[in-house]
Protein backbone atom coordinates (compact mmCIF):
# COMPACT_ATOMS: atom_id res chain seq x y z
CA UNK A 1 0.00 0.00 0.00
CA UNK A 2 1.24 3.48 -0.87
CA UNK A 3 1.96 6.03 1.83
CA UNK A 4 -0.60 8.54 0.56
CA UNK A 5 -3.30 5.86 0.51
CA UNK A 6 -2.55 4.90 4.12
CA UNK A 7 -2.94 8.48 5.34
CA UNK A 8 -5.73 9.58 3.02
CA UNK A 9 -8.51 11.13 5.08
CA UNK A 10 -6.60 10.53 8.35
CA UNK A 11 -6.03 13.20 10.96
CA UNK A 12 -5.40 11.55 14.35
CA UNK A 13 -2.69 8.89 14.51
CA UNK A 14 -2.07 6.73 17.57
CA UNK A 15 1.22 4.93 18.29
CA UNK A 16 1.40 1.96 20.67
CA UNK A 17 4.91 1.78 22.11
CA UNK A 18 5.60 5.46 21.55
CA UNK A 19 8.83 5.35 23.58
CA UNK A 20 10.59 3.02 21.15
CA UNK A 21 13.50 4.34 19.11
CA UNK A 22 11.75 3.20 15.93
CA UNK A 23 8.46 4.93 16.73
CA UNK A 24 9.79 8.29 17.92
CA UNK A 25 11.09 9.51 14.52
CA UNK A 26 7.73 8.71 12.91
CA UNK A 27 5.97 10.79 15.57
CA UNK A 28 8.39 13.67 15.05
CA UNK A 29 8.00 13.58 11.25
CA UNK A 30 4.22 13.30 11.23
CA UNK A 31 3.69 15.90 13.96
CA UNK A 32 5.69 18.37 11.90
CA UNK A 33 3.50 17.54 8.92
CA UNK A 34 0.44 18.63 10.89
CA UNK A 35 -1.10 15.38 12.10
CA UNK A 36 -2.65 15.06 15.55
CA UNK A 37 -0.60 12.46 17.41
CA UNK A 38 -1.34 10.34 20.47
CA UNK A 39 0.78 7.53 21.86
CA UNK A 40 1.26 5.23 24.81
CA UNK A 41 4.01 3.37 26.62
CA UNK A 42 4.48 1.63 29.95
CA UNK A 43 7.93 3.03 30.56
CA UNK A 44 8.57 6.78 31.08
CA UNK A 45 11.77 8.07 29.54
CA UNK A 46 13.53 10.58 27.32
CA UNK A 47 11.84 9.41 24.10
CA UNK A 48 8.38 10.05 25.51
CA UNK A 49 9.45 13.52 26.57
CA UNK A 50 10.73 14.11 23.03
CA UNK A 51 7.40 12.91 21.62
CA UNK A 52 5.56 15.32 23.90
CA UNK A 53 7.90 18.12 22.84
CA UNK A 54 6.91 17.38 19.23
CA UNK A 55 3.26 17.91 20.16
CA UNK A 56 2.09 14.36 20.82
CA UNK A 57 -0.30 13.54 23.66
CA UNK A 58 1.30 10.62 25.51
CA UNK A 59 -0.43 8.17 27.86
CA UNK A 60 1.56 6.22 30.44
CA UNK A 61 0.17 2.69 30.51
CA UNK A 62 -1.70 0.72 27.85
CA UNK A 63 -5.49 0.98 28.02
CA UNK A 64 -8.17 0.35 25.41
CA UNK A 65 -9.55 3.89 25.84
CA UNK A 66 -6.28 5.36 24.57
CA UNK A 67 -7.17 4.54 20.95
CA UNK A 68 -10.66 6.02 20.98
CA UNK A 69 -9.92 9.11 18.82
CA UNK A 70 -7.58 7.44 16.33
CA UNK A 71 -8.07 7.29 12.57
CA UNK A 72 -4.98 5.08 12.18
CA UNK A 73 -3.06 2.99 14.72
CA UNK A 74 0.62 2.05 14.43
CA UNK A 75 2.22 -0.38 16.86
CA UNK A 76 5.81 -1.31 17.69
CA UNK A 77 7.10 -4.82 16.94
CA UNK A 78 7.89 -5.07 20.66
CA UNK A 79 4.18 -4.97 21.53
CA UNK A 80 2.85 -8.36 22.63
CA UNK A 81 -0.38 -9.92 21.43
CA UNK A 82 -2.06 -9.55 24.83
CA UNK A 83 -1.58 -5.77 24.87
CA UNK A 84 -5.02 -4.25 25.63
CA UNK A 85 -4.64 -1.47 23.06
CA UNK A 86 -3.61 -3.89 20.34
CA UNK A 87 -6.59 -6.14 21.18
CA UNK A 88 -8.94 -3.15 21.13
CA UNK A 89 -7.44 -1.92 17.87
CA UNK A 90 -8.05 -5.26 16.15
CA UNK A 91 -11.66 -5.24 17.33
CA UNK A 92 -12.31 -1.59 16.46
CA UNK A 93 -12.05 -1.69 12.70
CA UNK A 94 -9.64 1.25 12.80
CA UNK A 95 -6.80 0.74 10.27
CA UNK A 96 -3.87 -0.93 12.05
CA UNK A 97 -0.26 -1.19 10.89
CA UNK A 98 2.94 -2.55 12.42
CA UNK A 99 5.63 0.12 12.62
CA UNK A 100 7.78 -1.52 9.93
CA UNK A 101 4.89 -1.63 7.45
CA UNK A 102 4.17 2.03 8.03
CA UNK A 103 7.83 3.02 7.66
CA UNK A 104 8.05 0.95 4.49
CA UNK A 105 5.12 2.81 2.97
CA UNK A 106 6.65 6.11 4.08
CA UNK A 107 9.95 5.26 2.38
CA UNK A 108 8.13 4.75 -0.91
CA UNK A 109 7.06 8.39 -0.93
CA UNK A 110 10.56 9.69 -1.71
CA UNK A 111 12.41 9.86 -5.01
CA UNK A 112 15.73 9.00 -3.39
CA UNK A 113 15.55 6.79 -0.27
CA UNK A 114 18.93 6.01 1.26
CA UNK A 115 18.82 3.03 3.65
CA UNK A 116 21.62 2.18 6.07
CA UNK A 117 21.70 -1.45 7.18
CA UNK A 118 24.01 -3.72 9.17
CA UNK A 119 24.29 -5.38 12.54
CA UNK A 120 26.37 -2.55 14.02
CA UNK A 121 26.80 1.16 13.35
CA UNK A 122 23.48 1.91 11.62
CA UNK A 123 22.50 4.80 13.86
CA UNK A 124 25.89 6.50 13.73
CA UNK A 125 26.15 6.28 9.94
CA UNK A 126 22.53 7.34 9.41
CA UNK A 127 23.16 10.34 11.67
CA UNK A 128 26.41 11.16 9.84
CA UNK A 129 24.78 11.07 6.39
CA UNK A 130 21.86 13.15 7.65
CA UNK A 131 24.23 15.74 9.12
CA UNK A 132 26.30 15.93 5.92
CA UNK A 133 23.15 16.49 3.85
CA UNK A 134 21.83 19.12 6.24
CA UNK A 135 25.13 20.98 6.14
CA UNK A 136 25.10 20.79 2.34
CA UNK A 137 21.56 22.23 2.18
CA UNK A 138 19.97 19.03 0.85
CA UNK A 139 17.00 19.22 3.32
CA UNK A 140 16.44 15.46 3.82
CA UNK A 141 13.75 13.63 5.74
CA UNK A 142 15.49 11.43 8.31
CA UNK A 143 14.62 8.38 10.39
CA UNK A 144 17.40 7.70 12.91
CA UNK A 145 17.57 5.21 15.77
CA UNK A 146 19.07 7.82 18.11
CA UNK A 147 18.84 11.52 18.79
CA UNK A 148 20.79 13.85 16.51
CA UNK A 149 21.22 17.17 18.28
CA UNK A 150 21.06 19.29 15.13
CA UNK A 151 17.53 18.09 14.31
CA UNK A 152 16.35 18.02 17.90
CA UNK A 153 15.40 14.36 17.86
CA UNK A 154 15.37 11.10 15.92
CA UNK A 155 13.20 12.20 13.02
CA UNK A 156 13.04 15.12 10.64
CA UNK A 157 10.53 16.08 7.95
CA UNK A 158 12.40 17.58 5.01
CA UNK A 159 11.01 19.21 1.88
CA UNK A 160 13.30 17.50 -0.63
CA UNK A 161 12.78 14.13 -2.27
CA UNK A 162 15.55 12.60 -0.14
CA UNK A 163 15.00 10.27 2.79
CA UNK A 164 17.84 8.95 4.95
CA UNK A 165 16.57 5.92 6.81
CA UNK A 166 18.01 3.48 9.33
CA UNK A 167 17.10 0.00 8.11
CA UNK A 168 16.78 -2.59 10.89
CA UNK A 169 16.97 -6.28 10.05
CA UNK A 170 14.98 -7.46 13.09
CA UNK A 171 12.04 -9.62 11.96
CA UNK A 172 12.90 -8.67 8.36
CA UNK A 173 11.64 -5.13 8.93
CA UNK A 174 14.04 -3.76 6.31
CA UNK A 175 12.38 -5.88 3.61
CA UNK A 176 9.36 -3.58 3.87
CA UNK A 177 11.42 -0.56 2.77
CA UNK A 178 11.88 0.76 -0.77
CA UNK A 179 15.60 1.66 -0.95
CA UNK A 180 17.12 3.44 -3.92
CA UNK A 181 20.60 3.42 -2.36
CA UNK A 182 21.61 0.94 0.35
CA UNK A 183 24.66 1.03 2.61
CA UNK A 184 25.54 -2.37 4.15
CA UNK A 185 27.98 -1.93 7.03
CA UNK A 186 28.43 -5.48 8.35
CA UNK A 187 26.57 -8.71 9.07
CA UNK A 188 27.10 -10.49 12.37
CA UNK A 189 25.12 -13.10 14.31
CA UNK A 190 22.17 -11.29 15.87
CA UNK A 191 18.41 -11.71 16.31
CA UNK A 192 18.89 -15.46 16.12
CA UNK A 193 15.65 -15.95 18.03
CA UNK A 194 14.06 -14.93 14.71
CA UNK A 195 16.63 -15.88 12.03
CA UNK A 196 17.79 -19.11 13.75
CA UNK A 197 21.04 -19.28 11.74
CA UNK A 198 23.62 -16.90 10.29
CA UNK A 199 22.83 -18.29 6.83
CA UNK A 200 19.20 -17.21 7.19
CA UNK A 201 20.32 -13.75 8.30
CA UNK A 202 22.62 -13.39 5.28
CA UNK A 203 19.78 -14.57 3.01
CA UNK A 204 17.55 -11.79 4.36
CA UNK A 205 20.27 -9.21 3.70
CA UNK A 206 20.51 -10.59 0.16
CA UNK A 207 16.79 -10.02 -0.35
CA UNK A 208 17.26 -6.49 0.96
CA UNK A 209 20.08 -5.94 -1.55
CA UNK A 210 17.84 -7.17 -4.36
CA UNK A 211 15.20 -4.58 -3.42
CA UNK A 212 17.69 -1.72 -3.87
CA UNK A 213 16.94 0.03 -7.15
CA UNK A 214 20.05 2.12 -7.89
CA UNK A 215 23.26 0.95 -6.22
CA UNK A 216 24.76 -0.73 -3.16
CA UNK A 217 27.57 0.65 -1.00
CA UNK A 218 29.01 -2.31 0.90
CA UNK A 219 31.77 -3.12 3.36
CA UNK A 220 34.18 -5.00 1.13
CA UNK A 221 36.12 -6.33 4.13
CA UNK A 222 33.14 -8.27 5.53
CA UNK A 223 32.79 -11.79 4.06
CA UNK A 224 29.16 -12.06 5.19
CA UNK A 225 28.31 -8.84 3.35
CA UNK A 226 30.11 -10.19 0.29
CA UNK A 227 27.92 -13.30 0.44
CA UNK A 228 24.79 -11.18 0.70
CA UNK A 229 25.61 -8.84 -2.18
CA UNK A 230 27.84 -10.97 -4.43
CA UNK A 231 26.68 -12.03 -7.87
CA UNK A 232 23.67 -9.72 -7.98
CA UNK A 233 22.83 -7.65 -11.03
CA UNK A 234 23.45 -4.49 -9.05
CA UNK A 235 26.00 -1.71 -9.14
CA UNK A 236 28.36 -2.35 -6.20
CA UNK A 237 30.60 0.23 -4.56
CA UNK A 238 32.93 -1.12 -1.89
CA UNK A 239 34.63 0.53 1.07
CA UNK A 240 36.88 -0.73 3.87
CA UNK A 241 40.52 -0.96 4.84
CA UNK A 242 41.68 -3.26 2.06
CA UNK A 243 43.21 -1.65 -1.01
CA UNK A 244 41.06 -3.86 -3.26
CA UNK A 245 38.02 -1.79 -2.28
CA UNK A 246 36.81 1.11 -4.43
CA UNK A 247 37.32 3.36 -1.40
CA UNK A 248 39.53 2.60 1.56
CA UNK A 249 41.11 4.21 4.61
CA UNK A 250 44.85 4.62 5.08
CA UNK A 251 47.46 6.52 7.11
CA UNK A 252 45.42 6.55 10.33
CA UNK A 253 46.75 9.01 12.94
CA UNK A 254 45.53 9.48 16.49
CA UNK A 255 45.60 13.21 17.22
CA UNK A 256 44.38 13.13 20.82
CA UNK A 257 41.99 11.19 23.05
CA UNK A 258 39.00 11.45 20.73
CA UNK A 259 40.29 12.94 17.46
CA UNK A 260 41.57 10.72 14.64
CA UNK A 261 42.63 11.61 11.09
CA UNK A 262 42.76 9.20 8.16
CA UNK A 263 43.29 9.39 4.41
CA UNK A 264 40.28 8.54 2.27
CA UNK A 265 41.53 6.74 -0.82
CA UNK A 266 39.79 6.00 -4.12
CA UNK A 267 41.38 3.19 -6.15
CA UNK A 268 44.91 4.15 -5.10
CA UNK A 269 44.40 7.92 -5.26
CA UNK A 270 44.18 10.00 -2.11
CA UNK A 271 41.03 12.12 -2.11
CA UNK A 272 41.57 13.96 1.16
CA UNK A 273 42.29 13.66 4.87
CA UNK A 274 39.22 13.14 7.05
CA UNK A 275 39.21 14.00 10.75
CA UNK A 276 36.62 12.50 13.11
CA UNK A 277 35.97 13.63 16.68
CA UNK A 278 34.25 10.52 18.03
CA UNK A 279 36.28 7.74 19.70
CA UNK A 280 36.79 4.16 18.58
CA UNK A 281 38.44 2.50 15.59
CA UNK A 282 35.04 1.31 14.39
CA UNK A 283 34.02 4.92 13.78
CA UNK A 284 36.73 5.27 11.14
CA UNK A 285 34.84 2.71 9.07
CA UNK A 286 31.53 4.38 9.87
CA UNK A 287 32.86 7.73 8.70
CA UNK A 288 34.25 6.18 5.52
CA UNK A 289 30.85 4.66 4.72
CA UNK A 290 29.10 8.00 5.27
CA UNK A 291 31.66 9.85 3.13
CA UNK A 292 31.33 7.39 0.25
CA UNK A 293 27.55 7.60 0.32
CA UNK A 294 27.59 11.39 0.33
CA UNK A 295 30.12 11.50 -2.51
CA UNK A 296 28.01 9.13 -4.58
CA UNK A 297 25.00 11.36 -3.94
CA UNK A 298 26.89 14.23 -5.57
CA UNK A 299 27.90 16.25 -2.50
CA UNK A 300 31.20 18.10 -2.53
CA UNK A 301 34.20 16.60 -0.81
CA UNK A 302 34.93 19.81 1.08
CA UNK A 303 31.44 19.99 2.55
CA UNK A 304 31.60 16.31 3.49
CA UNK A 305 34.97 16.73 5.17
CA UNK A 306 33.87 19.77 7.20
CA UNK A 307 30.61 18.14 8.27
CA UNK A 308 32.27 14.92 9.44
CA UNK A 309 34.84 16.85 11.46
CA UNK A 310 32.05 18.75 13.25
CA UNK A 311 29.99 15.62 13.92
CA UNK A 312 29.99 14.77 17.62
CA UNK A 313 27.88 11.62 17.51
CA UNK A 314 24.30 10.51 17.98
CA UNK A 315 22.82 10.27 21.44
CA UNK A 316 23.63 7.12 23.41
CA UNK A 317 26.65 6.37 21.20
CA UNK A 318 29.56 6.80 23.64
CA UNK A 319 27.84 9.91 24.89
CA UNK A 320 29.70 11.71 27.67
CA UNK A 321 26.99 12.92 30.05
CA UNK A 322 29.04 14.67 32.72
CA UNK A 323 31.25 14.28 35.76
CA UNK A 324 30.68 13.75 39.46
CA UNK A 325 33.51 13.88 42.01
CA UNK A 326 36.08 13.62 39.23
CA UNK A 327 34.44 10.51 37.72
CA UNK A 328 33.27 10.74 34.09
CA UNK A 329 29.81 9.28 33.35
CA UNK A 330 29.08 8.04 29.81
CA UNK A 331 26.33 6.08 28.11
CA UNK A 332 26.26 3.78 25.09
CA UNK A 333 23.60 1.79 23.24
CA UNK A 334 25.78 -1.33 22.92
CA UNK A 335 23.65 -4.45 23.30
CA UNK A 336 25.53 -7.06 21.27
CA UNK A 337 28.85 -8.61 22.36
CA UNK A 338 30.79 -7.08 19.48
CA UNK A 339 29.34 -3.64 20.22
CA UNK A 340 30.20 -3.99 23.90
CA UNK A 341 33.70 -5.09 22.92
CA UNK A 342 34.46 -2.17 20.60
CA UNK A 343 32.91 0.33 23.01
CA UNK A 344 34.93 -0.88 25.99
CA UNK A 345 38.11 -1.10 23.91
CA UNK A 346 37.54 2.49 22.80
CA UNK A 347 37.01 3.51 26.42
CA UNK A 348 40.26 1.81 27.43
CA UNK A 349 42.17 3.85 24.84
CA UNK A 350 40.99 7.19 26.20
CA UNK A 351 43.33 7.34 29.18
CA UNK A 352 40.89 6.97 32.06
CA UNK A 353 42.10 5.40 35.29
CA UNK A 354 39.65 2.50 35.27
CA UNK A 355 36.60 1.68 33.14
CA UNK A 356 33.54 0.53 35.10
CA UNK A 357 30.67 -0.94 33.07
CA UNK A 358 27.04 -0.95 34.18
CA UNK A 359 25.16 -3.20 31.78
CA UNK A 360 21.49 -3.99 31.25
CA UNK A 361 21.21 -7.21 29.19
CA UNK A 362 18.55 -6.99 26.48
CA UNK A 363 16.15 -9.89 25.75
CA UNK A 364 16.34 -13.34 27.27
CA UNK A 365 17.07 -15.06 23.95
CA UNK A 366 20.07 -12.87 23.13
CA UNK A 367 21.50 -13.19 26.64
CA UNK A 368 21.12 -16.97 26.66
CA UNK A 369 22.44 -17.50 23.11
CA UNK A 370 25.44 -15.17 23.41
CA UNK A 371 26.17 -15.63 27.12
CA UNK A 372 29.85 -16.52 26.76
CA UNK A 373 30.42 -13.77 24.19
CA UNK A 374 28.86 -11.18 26.48
CA UNK A 375 31.00 -12.40 29.37
CA UNK A 376 34.18 -12.08 27.31
CA UNK A 377 33.27 -8.59 26.06
CA UNK A 378 32.24 -7.23 29.47
CA UNK A 379 35.41 -8.64 31.04
CA UNK A 380 37.35 -5.94 29.17
CA UNK A 381 36.09 -3.50 31.82
CA UNK A 382 37.89 -3.24 35.15
CA UNK A 383 34.63 -3.76 37.03
CA UNK A 384 31.12 -4.74 35.96
CA UNK A 385 27.67 -4.28 37.47
CA UNK A 386 24.57 -5.89 35.94
CA UNK A 387 20.90 -5.00 36.23
CA UNK A 388 18.01 -7.39 35.46
CA UNK A 389 17.51 -8.49 31.85
CA UNK A 390 15.11 -6.28 29.91
CA UNK A 391 12.78 -8.81 28.31
CA UNK A 392 11.11 -6.35 25.94
CA UNK A 393 9.05 -8.39 23.46
CA UNK A 394 9.91 -11.76 25.07
CA UNK A 395 8.86 -13.97 27.94
CA UNK A 396 11.63 -15.75 29.86
CA UNK A 397 11.25 -19.24 28.46
CA UNK A 398 15.03 -19.64 28.69
CA UNK A 399 15.26 -19.55 32.47
CA UNK A 400 18.10 -17.07 32.11
CA UNK A 401 19.02 -14.41 34.70
CA UNK A 402 21.66 -11.72 34.92
CA UNK A 403 23.28 -13.83 37.66
CA UNK A 404 24.12 -16.45 35.02
CA UNK A 405 26.11 -13.85 33.11
CA UNK A 406 27.68 -12.43 36.29
CA UNK A 407 28.97 -15.89 37.23
CA UNK A 408 31.19 -15.82 34.12
CA UNK A 409 32.72 -12.39 34.84
CA UNK A 410 35.28 -12.05 37.61
CA UNK A 411 34.09 -9.79 40.41
CA UNK A 412 30.82 -8.94 38.67
CA UNK A 413 27.90 -7.81 40.86
CA UNK A 414 24.12 -7.94 40.16
CA UNK A 415 21.61 -5.34 41.36
CA UNK A 416 17.83 -5.13 41.22
CA UNK A 417 17.55 -1.41 40.47
CA UNK A 418 19.42 1.20 38.47
CA UNK A 419 19.90 3.20 41.65
CA UNK A 420 21.66 0.32 43.42
CA UNK A 421 23.89 -0.38 40.41
CA UNK A 422 24.81 3.29 40.11
CA UNK A 423 25.51 3.61 43.82
CA UNK A 424 27.88 0.63 43.65
CA UNK A 425 29.70 2.05 40.61
CA UNK A 426 30.17 5.42 42.29
CA UNK A 427 31.33 3.78 45.53
CA UNK A 428 34.16 1.91 43.81
CA UNK A 429 35.09 4.70 41.35
CA UNK A 430 37.99 7.06 41.94
CA UNK A 431 38.70 10.45 40.38
CA UNK A 432 39.87 9.91 36.81
CA UNK A 433 37.77 6.77 36.29
CA UNK A 434 35.03 6.28 33.68
CA UNK A 435 31.65 4.73 34.43
CA UNK A 436 29.79 3.74 31.26
CA UNK A 437 26.24 2.41 31.09
CA UNK A 438 25.67 -0.09 28.30
CA UNK A 439 22.46 -1.39 26.72
CA UNK A 440 19.64 -0.53 24.32
CA UNK A 441 16.90 -0.43 26.96
CA UNK A 442 16.59 2.30 29.59
CA UNK A 443 19.92 1.80 31.36
CA UNK A 444 20.75 5.44 30.55
CA UNK A 445 18.57 6.24 33.55
CA UNK A 446 21.27 4.73 35.78
CA UNK A 447 23.76 7.22 34.36
CA UNK A 448 21.39 10.11 34.98
CA UNK A 449 20.79 8.96 38.56
CA UNK A 450 24.51 8.95 39.20
CA UNK A 451 24.80 12.52 37.92
CA UNK A 452 21.92 13.70 40.09
CA UNK A 453 23.71 12.12 43.06
CA UNK A 454 20.46 10.47 44.07
CA UNK A 455 21.23 6.76 43.69
CA UNK A 456 18.60 5.66 46.17
CA UNK A 457 15.84 6.68 43.72
CA UNK A 458 14.45 3.72 41.77
CA UNK A 459 13.20 3.44 38.21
Amino acid sequence: MKYNEILEGKHCLHFIGAGGSGILPLIQILAREGYSITGSDNNPGDNLEAARAAGAKIFIGHHADNIRNADLIVYSAAIMEDNPELIAAKQSGIPLLERGEFLGALSGRYKNTICIAGTHGKTTVTAMITQIMLDAGADPTAVIGGRLESIGGNGRAGKSGIMVCEACEFADTFLKLYPDISVILNIDEDHLEYFKTLDNLIASFRRFCKKTSEFLIINGDDPNVARAAGGLDKKLITFGTNENNDYYTADIRKNNKVETTFALMERGKKLTDITICIPGKHNIGNAAAACVCALRCGLSLEKIKASIQNFTGAARRFEILGKINGVTIADDYAHHPLEVQVTLNAAKELGYGRVIAVHQPFTFSRTATLLNDFAAALSIADAVALTPIMGSREKNTYGIQSADLAAKIEGCRCFETFGQAGEYALDIAKPGDLIITLGCGDIYKAAKLMLTNNPEQSY
